[in-house]
């Protein structure tokens, strides 16, 4: 008896073996790390953020001086056109010729009043091939200047609001990372807790086998009953049920890994649990301030809120009186010459101001300005809302992430616990002084010891990753994120 207890415990505890030898070994950190460098979702979000880089230039420029040349070369002709006499009649005359001509303008629009200032300088060329005639007309240089008076200033409200959309784009490809890490962690988890399942799947299979031939030793002696054995017998099929179940969980689990994150799969993958760092203090003070300084939420709150006043703006510029001051000054001049353009040319002055007064629209300027002051309004209330829920989200966020951290420290001494349990269950069972269905408990209470420990570690580090996207802050470095 003494020699058959002896030998049940060495075969109960003994450890099998693993084949490593080609498994690629990856931590929560690896994995997040892979997935923000190669993951679909991190490139489109690259290809967001240099989309609106992009966009940000071409804003940069309309404030910018422009330089355009244009012309015609060439601008040639033969063809019959009418030409009306002096008696009425009607004659067509032959026209062969060329029209040539370039233009070269400068431009700069001014942002504080919407107007902008422009230059030019003209040369025309006129070669008339039936009379052996050439004629040069140009402008040497031109200044002048639009002014828009009483409308909608679109230069002035870009410049308050395009910055605002920019920080926020910024902002927004931080928070995709972040994003990114979020769910690669749901990934991770699943195929962490897959593999926890297939490892405690096997050791439930072998040491229901050996206490299995244990108690065929036993039964052969008299000391148990046949009960006993086909209970073991059921353990046994149910484990290898179990193990197959986990194996097939494995398989779906490290797809969906692998698709997300953009691992190479030509390696079997074995996660590490991650380390739990609950020494990190997080204050919801600390989280909101820092939220409200990067998150391109916080932005798109002043965003939304200037576009509203901006369509209240345009509303109103657009209604009753419109007009248009245009001015220019500078030199003209034609001879038969290139250089007779240039030589002592006249000036020429033009000024005009062009007027558009609505005097009957049935109210369409009165509709037009309520409504957009509505939506201004409708808008604050809507900003309102959203920085109460953004707040409250931050709230909540953090009182989880601290109540994770319990979790967790109550999760690992209950599979202490547990294992502990189990292993005193198997000796005693092999001793003889525990029933069969006592044991049956002590696997399932240590197997649902281990699952709720990577439950707890994985709501633990959500929750954790959660605050980085919430905040844009790095709690480990204690400074911001930036990428």
């Amino acid at each position: 008896m003494i020699k058959l207890i002896i030998i049940g415990f060495s075969m109960l505890w003994q450890p099998a073996a693993k084949q490593e030898s080609d498994t690629l070994r990856l931590s929560l950190q690896q994995v997040v790390e892979l997935a923000k460098s190669n993951s679909i979702a991190s490139k489109q979000a690259a290809t967001i953020k240099e989309t609106k880089f992009w966009e940000w230039r071409t804003f940069k420029s309309n404030y910018q001086p422009q330089l355009a040349l244009s012309g015609i070369l060439p601008g040639y002709t033969k063809t019959y056109v009418q030409v009306q006499q002096p008696n009425g009649s009607i004659l067509f005359q032959p026209v062969h010729n060329d029209n040539s001509s370039l233009t070269l303008d400068f431009t700069q629009s001014i942002a504080a009043t919407g107007g902008t200032i422009y230059g030019t300088t003209q040369l025309q060329r006129f070669n008339d091939f039936d009379r052996k005639n050439v004629l040069y007309n140009g402008i040497p240089y031109g200044i002048g200047y639009t002014q828009p008076i009483l409308q909608y200033n679109e230069l002035k409200w870009d410049k308050k609001i395009e910055p605002l959309k920019y920080k926020e784009s910024r902002q927004a490809y931080i928070e995709s990372q972040e994003k990114i890490a979020v769910s690669v962690t749901d990934y991770y988890f699943d195929l962490l807790l897959a593999q926890a399942n297939v490892d405690m799947a096997e050791t439930n299979l072998t040491n229901t086998r050996r206490i299995l031939a244990i108690a065929e030793t036993k039964f052969n002696l008299g000391k148990i009953t046949k009960n006993e054995i086909l209970q073991l017998q059921l353990e046994v099929v149910n484990a290898q049920k179990a193990l197959g179940t986990a194996n097939r969980d494995v398989e779906i689990a490290t797809l969906n890994l692998i698709s997300y994150a953009g691992i190479d799969a030509s390696s079997k993958i074995h996660l590490e649990m991650p380390a739990a760092n609950v020494s990190i203090d997080v204050s919801s003070e600390v989280v909101l301030k820092e939220a409200l300084e990067n998150r391109s939420d916080a932005i798109a709150f002043v965003r939304r809120l200037a576009e509203a006043r901006r369509d209240v703006a345009k509303a109103k510029g657009e209604n009753g009186l419109k007009a248009t001051l245009r001015a220019n000054l500078g030199f003209s001049n034609a001879g038969s010459r290139i250089f007779d353009v240039y030589r002592s040319p006249r000036s020429q002055q033009s000024v005009e101001v062009q007027l558009s007064i609505p005097v009957l629209d049935w109210g369409r300027s009165k509709s037009r300005t309520k409504t957009a002051q509505a939506n201004e309004q409708f808008t604050s209330y809507s900003v309102q809302q959203d920085q109460q829920i953004f707040r409250q989200q931050i709230v909540t966020e953090v009182t989880l992430y601290s109540m994770m951290k319990e979790q967790i420290k109550l999760s690992a001494e209950a599979e202490r616990i547990a294992v502990e349990k189990y292993k005193i269950a198997s000796e005693r069972y092999v001793l003889g002084n525990l029933s069969i269905t006592d044991l049956s408990i002590a696997f399932q209470e240590n197997d649902r010891a281990k699952r709720d420990y990577v439950t707890s570690m994985r709501d633990f580090c959500t929750a954790f990753y959660q605050l980085r996207y919430l905040s844009l802050y790095d709690f480990e470095k204690n400074q911001k994120i930036t990428y």
